[in-house]
């Protein structure tokens, strides 16, 4: 019974925190956050806070660390489930969770984002993507990362103009938007390569 209550009370404090620390970096650099403000902010003791994480830096890290986990989870369960779901399920999936963490995929998707989390999505994506490209035969492997190149791009730029618009579309609308624009670039993508002079 002790341990429960640790880990609700664990579980608390790092909720808070990581509301502070949202707020703190919707105005400032994470460089110009200190650990003494994050906790007056929070209302946490410092020693409660470097309990759990070593600075800024590794809290931001394993907050990254986290939305990537879950991600992956909602398409790890998308894939096991036996029922013939379309892709655009799966992909709306993924926008459910981002609405729900729009503060944090706001900040972290921004032009002063971090880029190596961006990277770390478009891996996580990559072979999602890829497969599904490929699945039908009719592109290859090495085709399938041009268009994924593309696609990831464009992605970013139209979860960065949902966000900014507070996300008056639907989960539904963008995924099936960037489904259609993913499959209208395949499309253009192999038509252009019937023109002998692209090798």
């Amino acid at each position: 019974m002790i341990t429960k209550k640790e880990d609700r009370r664990v579980k608390y404090t790092k909720m808070v925190l990581k509301d502070s620390f949202i707020t703190l970096l919707e105005k400032k650099d994470i460089s110009k956050i200190s650990i003494k403000e994050l906790c007056e902010d929070a209302d946490v003791n410092r020693a409660t806070f470097y309990a759990h994480y070593n600075d800024q830096y590794d809290f931001m890290n394993q907050i990254q660390d986290e939305l990537l986990e879950n991600v992956e989870n909602h398409l790890s369960a998308f894939a096991q489930n036996d029922l013939p779901n379309p892709i655009v399920d799966m992909v709306e999936q993924i926008f459910e969770y981002i609405k729900e963490n729009a503060r944090i995929c706001k900040l972290l998707l921004s032009d002063r984002g971090d880029l190596n989390f961006q990277k770390r999505v478009f891996m996580l994506v990559y072979k999602n993507i890829i497969n599904n490209i490929i699945s039908n035969g009719s592109v290859s492997k090495e085709d399938a990362e041009y268009i994924h190149a593309f696609t990831l791009t464009g992605c970013i730029g139209v979860i960065q103009k949902w966000l900014n618009d507070d996300m008056e579309k639907s989960p539904r609308f963008i995924a099936s938007t960037i489904l259609k624009l993913t499959t209208a670039y395949q499309d253009l993508y192999q038509s252009s390569k019937t023109d002998t002079n692209l090798k």
